[in-house]
């Protein structure tokens, strides 16, 4: 999920922190504490239950490499992720968390978790939407003040062809309803929606591939270099594509390398 931007009143909460979390004080209270959106049973990156859910058992992984337990902290709002970082009460942000520019000002990421993109979501009868200008002339659903709206925006569809009433998480129903006839998902979200529902087609890739990664303060450079090593060993290994194949499908390695490689087609 792509967060709204609110990130000029965080600025004195860096600043202001004091609290630490680097490698050795995770390793001295034995715990590694996670901040994370969206905990429900079945979602294919953090999940309540331990060793479900891609993320969560790459995190597991590295918890155990540590020999620390794993503590997820549940926030209440998206936007709430970093301010509670900054403040002390976790040690990483993890969980669908895309790399941004504005983020990046704030805290340090991680080297990439999951490839991520935005790419555009039709259902079937309707036809599959496979350039920016036919995209363009579809009704097409976003959720208001995120950056799947900024997307829409910037790919050129009229503002009188945009619903950006839908609640979050909720654009493939709203294409199922008829209320639309086109959304805009990152596409690990997408493969997910395809997966539960067949008639869902993937059409054009808007925007530039970025990444899902994990947040630390700037400050925590041992964690933050732990964090780096296990995931790019990680990364090297089959452990990776297997876990994307168990949590996505077997076309998701393929939808992936699209969404790194394929231009946008105007």
């Amino acid at each position: 999920m792509r967060l709204p931007r609110i990130w000029l009143s965080l600025g004195v909460l860096v600043c202001a922190v004091t609290a630490r979390a680097d490698l050795a004080d995770v390793k001295d209270r034995g715990a590694l504490r996670v901040l994370v959106m969206s905990l429900r049973s079945g979602d294919e990156f953090c999940t309540p239950t331990a060793g479900s859910g891609f993320d969560r058992e790459v995190r597991e992984g590295f918890a155990n490499l540590q020999r620390v337990r794993l503590e997820v902290v549940p926030v209440a709002s998206w936007d709430a992720l970093i301010p509670e970082l900054v403040a002390g009460k976790g040690d990483l942000i993890a969980g669908r968390f895309t790399v941004t520019e504005s983020r990046k000002k704030l805290i340090a990421f991680t080297t990439e978790v999951f490839p991520t993109r935005n790419v555009v979501l039709t259902r079937r009868p309707h036809a599959a939407v496979r350039t920016i200008a036919a995209l363009r002339e579809e009704k097409v659903g976003t959720v208001k003040g995120t950056s799947l709206a900024e997307a829409v925006a910037a790919a050129g569809v009229p503002p009188a062809n945009v619903d950006n009433t839908i609640p979050s998480g909720t654009l493939p129903d709203a294409l199922k309803s008829g209320q639309v006839g086109a959304v805009v998902l990152g596409v690990e979200n997408a493969i997910s929606a395809r997966r539960a529902d067949p008639a869902l087609e993937l059409g054009v890739f808007l925007g530039p591939p970025t990444s899902l990664a994990y947040g630390v303060r700037k400050g925590d450079v041992q964690l933050l270099k732990a964090l780096d090593d296990y995931i790019e060993n990680l990364r090297r290994t089959p452990t990776w594509s297997r876990l994307v194949v168990k949590y996505f499908g077997e076309m998701a390695p393929d939808v992936l390398k699209k969404a790194r490689t394929e231009s946008p087609i105007q």
